[in-house]
């Protein structure tokens, strides 16, 4: 009996443990880890002090004090998100799509924003108007964000994708020539046109309804419930819609309706 408890306890330590999950949920904890994108500007950006700005971490930073906590950030790039919550290096990581295939292996609140994807280009590019037009055009591809491959896989568009680490060289890309697009979330996309300037354009082809949620490690529904709520708060509060004009107005992108998403639900 000694022996299977011992053994039983070693599985849960390994496992991260069993039973109510109490010491696992984000709710008993004083400080959350957030990961935001370095990379984003507008969405979430490091800056050269090391400190972080834009939606993301205001979103965190509300989301973390209606849960009575102390919020800390960490750099979350596209292709390091589901290992740092897996590894425990972060509770919870923001601007994430909320897909099927993610859903099998993490944990969701959210979403917390309801978009679209759209396209961005040179401010004299008049040909792109719609997804189609990226046909045979060079479409920057960001490792691990899967946006140029909704393009060419699930809309069949025969777009030729070219490598990026981040969004910060496709913005170089773009305007030197060796791409003829970018294409990824409407918000993410407005964050880059505002820091970019008039050198580039928002098309406004808003197509792929993109649920953008924020990642947690699976297996703390009352953690996710928390932040659903606290989430409701943001938008019923009006926090939302002052985030969204203060970080994307002017750029183009539609900010006349905004309002809670429908939530995804707990597991």
């Amino acid at each position: 009996m000694r022996r299977a408890i011992a053994w039983g306890a070693l599985v849960c330590a390994v496992l991260g443990g069993c039973g109510g999950g109490e010491g696992r949920s984000l709710i008993a904890k004083d400080t959350l880890v957030a990961g935001v994108r370095p990379d984003l500007p507008g969405i979430a950006f490091q800056r050269p002090d090391g400190g972080f700005e834009g939606l993301d971490v205001d979103v965190a930073r509300y989301l973390a004090g209606r849960l009575g906590k102390r919020v800390r950030f960490v750099p979350a790039r596209a292709g390091d998100r589901e290992s740092l919550l897996r590894d425990g290096g972060a509770d919870l990581v923001l601007t994430f799509w909320v897909e099927p295939e993610w859903k099998l292996r993490l944990g969701f609140a959210g979403p917390y924003y309801l978009g679209h994807q759209d396209i961005l280009v040179r401010r004299e590019e008049g040909r792109v108007r719609s997804v189609h037009d990226l046909k045979g055009r060079r479409l920057c591809a960001v490792t691990g964000s899967g946006a140029a491959e909704q393009v060419i896989e699930e809309r069949r568009v025969a777009a030729v994708p070219v490598a990026a680490r981040g969004y910060g060289d496709c913005i170089a890309m773009l305007m030197d020539g060796r791409v003829d697009a970018i294409t990824t979330n409407d918000t993410i996309l407005a964050g880059l046109k505002r820091r970019a300037g008039d050198g580039v354009r928002l098309v406004n082809a808003r197509y792929g309804e993109r649920r953008t949620g924020i990642g947690m490690r699976p297996g703390d529904p009352d953690g996710c419930e928390a932040v659903n709520k606290a989430i409701t708060e943001m938008y019923q509060d009006g926090t939302m819609s002052r985030l969204m004009h203060k970080w994307f107005g002017g750029t183009g992108l539609d900010l006349s309706v905004i309002e809670v998403p429908q939530f995804e639900g707990c597991s």
